[in-house]
């Protein structure tokens, strides 16, 4: 009746083992660190630069603890603050050979000191938010407005050029707001350039009126167009600023969107509010130029400007380029990641009109010769694409090369993120002081040792040994649960500790209903051993009852709240999941080992000398 079968209690144990396993990495504390990050949009932190740092150590004969590569770059952790600043100055020598023009950002950082075989089986501790380990904090606001201005102007181009190509005369284009007006003299040509429109630009709502004087043909975007281009502008932006973060060296940047129009940038760790802003609002931009293929042919760099170009097995090579700048950033529109006729990998790329009519007439002139697309970023210029001219194209076209689907995804990126997709405005900024985060850390530690130490007092005095089991159980879930946080390197923030204080106050109640309920079947005649099993069977669908209703709420905040909302949000969501197992499989679990396997029980040990 109140056993359960070997195996169950063989998963039970392998889940409390493995939640120890990945809690473990928590109480190692950090230690000095080197982080290297991309200093440039083309550079990649990858394998290969792992390995080359690994042979520059060991050939100084610098051994360090541990290296950790992941999507924030490359950390490597050693044993004390000496050998942590002569390792930075060795790698920033290795990768940095000219400090004018440096490829990668080498800063100092704190690692956990966990050992290897816990970050092998990728055992990581939290990460700390901004307000546990200080920082500094950005909102920014998005001006959503100049992105599908932008864009309407494109269109405005685009219908301009169509107009002009069908032979179809109108009396000007204006935009007004967030709507296009074409105005025609006449009825059947603004039904002709209505349906020519209607093809090229299908995401279009396209209304005929007439004012009394012309015939006007009124263009808006359609509403699953305007929010896919706000969507865009918002992710565009977030990657802009992601690569520009990489600068300030910060292991564990928090860059989300936040409603429908806000970006909120936290920085864990930085204090430099001014760098900070700095980086946040660099500027890159892109150019088009045609390659001077007989300064290639010559090695001659007279009258041409020469750029490195990165190759995919890791070498670099200069390419000329003729000074003359076809289009500028500013000029692109967008780009996507695609596949062209032939299901090659390639960038579509889209122009405004004046820069596609100049690209119509240079690749009209260019054919079979190579074009580059040159990324400047703080002075420093880079081609990132070579290609050769196929075709003669205009407003769109697409670049194609030996790409993988991976490196267009990048390129499109590139592309797009070479400035932002439209402006952004600091409105709210926040630093906090690395004591006031120890302090923070210190008192939510404090608040939940001592909630959870009273709460195993009085269950204990109240429920006698169930209350100590039920205790067990609630350690348990408090383990669970800091193991998941860091399983999923979730960033813990005051709200966070608060939700699992609130966490350890709400799962002890189930167990509380459950030896309630267990009271009431005693007290009903059943026998100890019918007794267990009624009240665990009995209480669990109040108990399930009560936690989804709960976790509903918690799935409301993490949907529809922002900032320190969700954080709360995130921990209670997770709570609720680890209490309801460790509440109520792990304490009947112990129960059972107790219990289960007697035949008889003289006293039910849950608090009432009285039951038999």
């Amino acid at each position: 009746m109140n056993r359960f079968p070997a195996w169950k209690y063989a998963l039970i144990a392998f889940a409390i083992a493995a939640a120890f396993l990945y809690t473990l990495p928590n109480f190692f504390g950090e230690s000095p660190a080197v982080q290297v990050s991309s200093g440039r949009t083309t550079v990649r932190v990858d394998s290969a630069l792992l390995e080359r740092i690994e042979s520059a150590l060991k050939a100084a004969g610098i051994r360090p603890t541990g290296i950790l590569l992941d999507a924030s770059g490359l950390r490597a952790r050693f044993a004390d603050g000496d050998t942590q600043l002569k390792a930075k100055d060795l790698i920033e020598r290795t990768l940095n050979p000219d400090q004018e023009n440096k490829s990668y950002v080498v800063a100092l950082n704190l690692l956990s000191s966990s050992p290897s075989w816990l970050t092998a089986i990728h055992a990581l501790p939290m990460y700390l938010g901004l307000d546990l380990r200080g920082g500094v904090h950005f909102l920014l606001q998005v001006d959503m407005q100049a992105a599908i201005t932008k864009r309407l102007e494109a269109y405005s181009g685009d219908i301009r050029s169509l107009l002009r190509e069908k032979n179809l005369r109108h009396a000007g284009i204006a935009r007004e707001g967030q709507t296009l007006r074409v105005r025609f003299r006449d009825a059947a040509t603004r039904d002709k350039a209505s349906a020519a429109v209607a093809d090229l630009l299908p995401i279009l709502t396209l209304d005929r009126r007439d004012d009394g004087q012309d015939q006007l043909l009124i263009a808006t975007l359609k509403p699953d167009a305007l929010k896919k281009e706000q969507d865009l502008a918002i992710k565009q932006n977030i990657v802009t600023l992601s690569r520009r973060v990489n600068q300030l060296g910060v292991a564990e940047p928090v860059i989300q969107q936040q409603g429908a129009d806000r970006i909120v940038v936290q920085l864990p760790g930085v204090q430099d509010t001014a760098r900070a802003k700095e980086i946040l609002g660099r500027t890159a931009t892109l150019e088009v130029r045609l390659v001077d293929e007989e300064a290639m042919r010559s090695g001659s760099s007279f009258n041409v400007d020469v750029f490195p170009e990165r190759k995919r097995d890791g070498s670099v090579s200069s390419v000329p380029v003729k000074k003359q700048v076809l289009v500028t950033g500013d000029q692109f529109v967008g780009a996507q990641a695609t596949f062209d006729n032939d299901q090659r990998p390639a960038v579509s790329v889209e122009l405004n009109e004046a820069a596609g009519r100049v690209m119509r007439q240079a690749t009209r002139e260019n054919l079979k010769h190579l074009m580059a697309i040159i990324l400047i970023e703080k002075g420093k210029g880079e081609a990132i694409s070579v290609a050769t001219i196929q075709g003669e194209f205009g407003a769109r076209f697409q670049i194609t090369g030996m790409f993988t689907p991976a490196e267009t995804n990048d390129l499109s990126l590139l592309i797009r993120a070479g400035s932002l997709a439209a402006p952004m405005e600091i409105i709210e900024e926040r630093t906090v002081g690395p004591s006031l985060g120890k302090d923070n850390i210190d008192k939510g530690f404090n608040a939940t040792k001592w909630g959870f130490l009273v709460i195993v007092l009085f269950m204990s005095a109240y429920y006698a040994l169930f209350g100590v089991f039920s205790s067990l159980a609630l350690g348990v879930n408090l383990l669970f649960l800091v193991a998941l946080l860091s399983l999923l390197q979730a960033t813990l923030t005051l709200p966070g500790i608060a939700a699992i204080a609130l966490t350890l106050g709400m799962a002890i109640d189930a167990n509380v209903l459950i030896n309630e309920r267990i009271r009431e079947e005693i007290r009903g005649g059943q026998s100890p051993q019918a007794a267990i099993a009624a009240g665990y069977e009995r209480a669990w669908g109040t108990i399930l009852d009560s936690n989804v209703t709960t976790l509903i709420a918690g799935l409301a905040l993490l949907i529809f709240g922002s900032g320190p909302v969700r954080g709360f949000a995130v921990v209670h969501c997770l709570g609720i999941l680890t209490s309801i197992f460790s509440s109520v499989v792990v304490s009947r679990a112990i129960v059972n080992l107790a219990y289960g396997h007697r035949r008889r029980i003289g006293r039910l040990a849950i608090g009432d000398t009285g039951w038999k």
